[in-house]
């Protein structure tokens, strides 16, 4: 099936990292909004590049329209992360060391507990200063209470209240140590389990000024904490509203940029054409439809749909633009194009080695295991620019003549002769190239075992990997996984523009 797809030239393609939203809800919507403008930004080059298909002519639109859409597509990216990206997370600022926001933080913050320093140093102190961040703390210490939490509620109310802690300070009978004491323990109360080492070494901070630098420093931790809680709580209950959230976004966007389905009709019409092509239909045997009573074959919307999405894994990022319905994902297609090239060589080294190997060691799970990690770990770097496949290779080579001989050895058999060594090498050695027949042939299967997996994504048990794959199940079943959610939740979203598109493209074929 690799035979029919657009081959792929991204090697020379840095990799596109989305940005971690950061502190709080609303940084995470600023790192979001930044990941967008890059990724318009890269890809603009394409667009420039590619002439787009003919369609009416796009109309006129005044600046409010577009800061509107543009901060209407960056909410509906920051949704569209939090249900895709399983793994997602809000993580805290963390500005550059050597960068201007972080010296004049640390200025502004270094005269902030300077100033609270000189002010408890005078004799009686002075707790102006204190008092403000015991308010602060108490407000962030109740923002992490649940409903429930009407005993802890009333007691932050009681301890830590201002009016009372004013009119102790005025009278001299403040005891801050106290109220520390009972920040302290409150937050080891309400933090996460992950939190607790950092709270208890609050306890060994006995100065107050660097004791309430610490108390701020782990409550910014726990804010995320809560953030990242609400994440994972919100999930299971996000996905219908954000899958009407971006139809509607995308709508919106579709009113103000009428030609905005251009690029993603003529993805369409290109996986519909190859499949009405005999050679391309027999490459996938679960594509075609059954024979309807024109000339030619009738195709299954839905197959042409998954065939589409494989072809993604196969884009020329670097000359063709990507479909305005993907856009949001393309950074993922291209981590997943990446990932594939990889166990395909993994997986053609794997299978020659195997094949030239006796079955004894062939059948050794430990065996397999070791040498796959080896040569996983020798082509890590495989798509950096500084990356040289043919050198990787012949130390792949070396390296598994010495694992395979060495197994052998153990097993009580003949070790490779030099003749077979060369053989091996030179076979390893040979799945550089592209066009290796072994690659091809590897690079096929795991298409197949794709589009399988994506046809049957409904079904259990899933699919089994096709033969000579075994190796490498558990890493293509990882990222089949995550593909056909993607590819699942791209179809709940943008289904009704794709069978309108389809219904017109087949009703033609």
């Amino acid at each position: 099936m690799s035979e029919n797809l657009d081959k792929s030239n991204i090697n020379e393609a840095g990799k596109s990292k989305s940005s971690d939203s950061e502190q709080g809800l609303e940084d995470a919507v600023e790192g979001s909004d930044e990941a967008l403008q890059k990724t318009v930004k890269s890809g603009s080059p394409s667009t420039q590049r590619v002439q787009r298909p003919h369609s009416s002519p796009p109309r006129f639109v005044t600046a409010e329209e577009l800061l509107e859409t543009a901060k209407g597509v960056t909410n509906m990216a920051l949704a569209h992360e939090i249900v895709i990206n399983g793994d997602f997370q809000i993580k805290p600022v963390e500005l550059p060391e050597d960068s201007l926001e972080k010296r004049v933080k640390d200025i502004v913050h270094k005269a902030f507990w300077d100033c609270l320093s000189v002010q408890l140093s005078e004799v009686p102190p002075t707790y102006d200063r204190a008092i403000k961040l015991v308010g602060e703390i108490k407000e962030t210490l109740l923002s992490f209470l649940l409903p429930g939490h009407t005993r802890l509620r009333n007691q932050i109310t009681e301890v830590l209240d201002l009016d009372l802690i004013k009119q102790e300070a005025e009278n001299g009978a403040l005891d801050i140590s106290k109220l520390a004491e009972f920040i302290i323990g409150m937050m080891g109360t309400l933090c996460a389990p992950v939190r607790d080492e950092e709270v208890k070494r609050l306890k060994d901070v006995k100065e107050i000024v660097p004791l309430f630098r610490a108390i701020f420093s782990v409550l910014d931790l726990m804010k995320v904490d809560m953030a990242n809680f609400a994440v994972s709580s919100i999930r299971p209950h996000l996905m219908q509203q954000s899958v009407e959230y971006e139809r509607k976004q995308f709508r919106e966007f579709l009113e103000k940029q009428p030609n905005s389905l251009d690029f993603v009709t003529q993805w369409l019409q290109e996986a519909t054409d190859d499949l009405m092509n005999q050679k391309y239909k027999n490459a996938l045997p679960a594509a075609g439809g059954a024979a309807g009573s024109g000339d030619g074959p009738r195709l299954d919307p839905m197959a042409v749909q998954n065939y589409a999405y494989l072809k993604l894994l196969k884009w020329d990022h670097l000359h063709r633009p990507f479909p305005e319905t993907v856009l949001m994902d393309h950074s993922r297609f291209q981590e997943f194009q990446l990932q594939l090239e990889q166990l395909t060589v993994l997986g053609a080294v794997l299978l020659i080695t195997f094949s030239m190997a006796a079955p004894g060691i062939a059948s050794r799970a430990d065996f397999a295991e070791k040498l796959k990690m080896i040569v996983k770990i020798l082509l890590t770097d495989m798509h950096l620019p500084s990356f040289h496949l043919e050198d990787a290779l012949t130390a792949v080579g070396e390296k598994v003549c010495l694992e395979v001989s060495s197994c052998l050895s153990l097993c009580g058999l003949s070790p490779l002769t030099t003749d077979k060594e060369a053989v091996l090498k030179g076979q390893i050695q040979a799945v550089a190239s592209p066009d290796n027949p072994i690659r091809r042939i590897v690079d096929s299967r795991i298409l197949t075992f794709l589009d399988t997996y994506l046809a049957s994504s409904h079904q259990k048990p899933s699919p089994i990997a096709p033969g000579g794959l075994g190796p490498i199940q558990k890493e293509l079943e990882a990222v089949a996984v995550k593909f056909v959610r993607l590819v699942n939740y791209n179809k709940m979203v943008f289904s009704p523009y794709y069978d309108a598109i389809l219904s017109k493209i087949l009703a033609r074929s």
